[in-house]
């Protein structure tokens, strides 16, 4: 079986990644986003917006300024993505759907978030008269039903005819046909939101269908233990072993051995071991790099929460946090905050890794975040004194977006 480094191992990672293909050359078009998605094969998309919407950034962190509209037109006119629980709420390439169609009918069957199972079991004669009216009408926010529900307390206050709606979504009856001014979903018939072709693709049979996600994981995260595999489309633990274990006895695998990881490991066949990587990233939370805490531990040392939930009081590093990459180690992290109304990307704290050149960090950081200032429409970057990192990176002049 063969063994691999730690380094080697991070490496390989980052190359599935995207972190070692070539910048784009000009301007960035729908072939550097598809790249990024054939990468990726995902975006986790989040409703948090302090900073931008969590579905745009991997593509800057990969591609740097880029028209976030051209990603909203793959989505949402040429319907080259859609909308699905992939890793979390995702957007996820079209010929995923027939991939996918096995988890809704799991839903269908009761296997969904139990508060929508009971409405559907309870009030099938609401659930049809959603339908219906979305039928009749077209697109519609879930508060745009003519006779909308109460609120109520559970479920984030959502009405039996939200919940409605999202059981319609789950079972794949119902597709976000765009998204309002509010980041709302707009919900239709899915026959008339997917292409014709995907509709009449046959639907694959569960175990196929795992093992293809499986190993499409596989190519995005370059190696990974099962679990690792397991939690890029939410795959069931249990079920996903099976399937890696026959997806290692077909070749389409190949189990290692990674220093310093407690479980096997597994490596895809395309997967490249680089020489070297000279990357430079802001990752937001979400980045499939390192959504998956203690595999950003095994692979970078690096101990990452999220603590948007956690009291102010209480939080170590701050409110949205993102880590910075730089060449194939994470040597920072920052919480950021876009203040539209003053113009400014603002820097609330800044944080060196222990060990790290703080120097070259508050460099690089200071490059990035004058270019995701840029993208982002902002005039500036301030930066406030918190954090051990924030004197250096104070005083280096911060490189103006071109």
């Amino acid at each position: 079986m063969e063994e691999l480094s730690g380094g080697q191992a991070r490496r390989i990672a980052l190359a599935a990644q995207g972190f070692t293909d070539p910048p784009p050359g000009g301007v960035v078009d729908r072939r550097h986003l598809r790249r990024v998605l054939r990468r990726t094969g995902l975006l986790q998309i989040d409703s948090v917006n302090v900073l931008a919407r969590a579905h745009y950034l991997p593509a800057f962190s990969r591609l740097g300024p880029y028209p976030v509209a051209q990603l909203d037109r793959m989505a949402y006119a040429d319907r080259e993505l859609f909308e699905y629980w992939g890793h979390e709420a995702s957007l996820l390439p079209v010929d995923l759907h027939p991939l996918l169609r096995w988890r809704m009918a799991r839903a269908a069957t009761g296997e969904a978030w139990g508060g929508l199972v009971r409405l559907a079991r309870e009030r099938p004669d609401l659930v049809a008269r959603v339908e219906a009216e979305v039928a009749g009408r077209g697109p519609l926010r879930a508060g745009e039903l003519s006779e909308p529900g109460a609120r109520r307390g559970s479920w984030w206050g959502w009405d039996d005819t939200k919940q409605a709606f999202e059981w319609l979504f789950w079972t794949g009856r119902f597709a976000v046909a765009r998204r309002g001014a509010n980041f709302e979903r707009l919900y239709d018939l899915s026959e008339r939101v997917l292409p014709p072709a995907i509709l009449a693709a046959p639907t694959v049979e569960q175990d196929a269908a795992q093992r293809a996600l499986l190993l499409r994981a596989a190519r995005s995260l370059g190696v990974g233990t099962a679990r690792d595999l397991a939690d890029y489309h939410r795959i069931n633990i249990r079920e996903a072993r099976a399937r890696v274990a026959e997806l290692a006895e077909d070749g389409a695998l190949l189990p290692v051995r990674v220093e310093g990881w407690r479980d096997p490991a597994f490596l895809h066949p395309e997967a490249r071991l680089p020489r070297w990587v000279r990357a430079r990233a802001l990752l937001v939370p979400f980045d499939p790099l390192v959504w998956e805490r203690s595999r950003v531990e095994r692979l970078f040392g690096f101990h990452l929460r999220i603590e948007i939930y956690t009291p102010a009081p209480k939080r170590r590093y701050g409110y949205y946090v993102l880590p910075l990459l730089l060449g194939d180690a994470l040597v920072a992290r920052v919480d950021l905050k876009a203040d539209r109304a003053a113009g400014v990307l603002r820097v609330v704290a800044a944080h060196a890794e222990p060990g790290t050149d703080r120097s070259a960090a508050a460099n690089a950081l200071a490059a990035e975040l004058a270019r995701l200032a840029g993208w982002l429409g902002l005039g500036g970057v301030d930066v406030a004194p918190a954090g051990d990192l924030a004197p250096a990176l104070r005083a280096v002049q911060p490189v103006q977006p071109a």
